[in-house]
């Protein structure tokens, strides 16, 4: 289903959205959602190779496509300066290193891009989002719940996004900002391509999934754009699942 036969077209007319890792999966689908629903969208890649690929989609026709290295502090100054104001902000940039993040040079990495990341845009943004009043959601994860032992690290920044996320909507709740976060389940996007082409991993996966499939990034994206509305404008410091049942089980 288009995502403007869920929502009115003209949802986020005039209003600017910066999502960060929206080069593909989850946040590529926000990016289109916010642009079909009239948003003027700004998506963040971490090469120029990413920001290449997908600004010459024709699919990606309308979004601004930006390279931004969500360890930079600098650059995320730099790039948030090109904004006369920010409504919506949503942090989708991450990374994963299945069975070597138990090194803690890498641990330290992944956790600096999903996490300490995330703050820095965050914090970086702040002022901008008081102004427009505006929303941030977060992108934590079914490990936000769950340890994973081949990702110590990964889990570890996801359960830190589930506590940053209520600890801002604590924090900046006078300030008329909203900060909530989507938890994924199992979703077909290039992060989970691995698991998706092992049939002894994915069959437990799916299994265990009530409603017995991978969940897709488009679905993912209208639980973003649901909580960047002004239908949640009393709901803040939620961790919502998008997981096709999986918690349940």
């Amino acid at each position: 289903m288009p995502i403007t036969d869920a929502f009115a077209s003209y949802l986020f007319d005039g209003q600017t959205v910066l999502i960060t890792g929206g080069t593909s999966g989850i946040g590529l689908a926000c990016a289109r959602a916010f642009r079909d629903l009239g948003a003027n969208v700004t998506a963040t890649g971490a090469t120029e190779t990413e920001r290449t690929r997908a600004a010459d989609d024709e699919i990606n026709a309308g979004i601004s496509f930006a390279v931004l290295d969500v360890r930079d502090a600098c650059a995320i100054d730099s790039l948030l300066a090109r904004f006369d104001r920010l409504d919506i902000l949503v942090n989708a940039a991450g990374v994963i290193r299945r069975d070597i993040e138990h090194n803690p040079e890498i641990f330290a990495d992944v956790i600096a891009v999903n996490l300490t990341g995330t703050m820095r845009v965050c914090s970086a943004a702040k002022e901008k989002l008081r102004e427009a009043l505006g929303s941030v959601v977060n992108i934590a994860s079914m490990l936000t719940f769950f340890g994973g032992p081949r990702v110590p690290a990964y889990s570890a920044s996801k359960g830190g996004i589930g506590q940053l996320t209520k600890s801002l909507a604590a924090a900046w709740a006078a300030d008329g900002i909203r900060v909530n976060a989507i938890a994924p389940g199992w979703i077909a996007t290039p992060l989970t391509q691995a698991l998706q082409d092992d049939p002894e991993r994915s069959s437990p996966i799916l299994s265990r999934t009530p409603m017995g499939r991978w969940g897709t990034p488009e679905e993912v994206a209208g639980g973003v754009v649901f909580l960047a509305s002004p239908a949640a404008r009393f709901v803040t410091g939620a961790i919502l699942a998008i997981d096709g049942g999986y918690l349940t089980m």
